[in-house]
């Protein structure tokens, strides 16, 4: 056993996150994403919501500071409804990196491609749409 690692963080995903080096790039996935389709490597999470991963994850892992937008989330389609859940991503990327939290919007498709590359994706339990999140991994300094 470790000390300080949240409880919703497995060993798959604690693995996936050290192996990751600077400028590798993790996708967390809502329920709707095409996980099995898309990723290399796809990490089972179910049950459990993106904001309280991304929480768990955020109190040890960088983001890059090389990267004017290290956060990355898919782009509505136009006549959808701005998603809710991305204020509650605000409010925890500015609690963890206050400093280095900008979002880059990247359209529906391109935002597949983008998850193609990933190092990985954590397949959620998430029912909110539009609630996938790319996260590009800094230094530790």
């Amino acid at each position: 056993m470790l000390k300080n690692i949240p409880k919703i963080i497995s060993p798959e995903l604690i693995k996936a996150l050290i192996e990751m080096g600077h400028g590798d790039e993790i996708v967390i996935a809502d329920g709707n994403f095409p996980s099995e389709t898309i990723a290399q490597r796809v990490i089972r999470c179910d049950g459990h919501g993106v904001p309280e991963l991304l929480d768990a994850i955020l109190k040890f892992f960088p983001l890059d500071t090389y990267t004017p937008k290290p956060v990355m989330l898919m782009q509505v389609v136009d006549g959808d409804p701005i998603p809710v859940i991305w204020d509650e991503y605000k409010s925890i990327l500015n609690k963890y990196e206050p400093n280095n939290c900008d979002i880059e919007m990247i359209e529906r498709f391109a935002f597949y491609e983008r998850a193609k590359k990933a190092y990985a994706v954590i397949a959620t339990g998430e029912e909110a749409v539009y609630a996938n999140i790319i996260l590009k991994k800094g230094v530790v300094k």
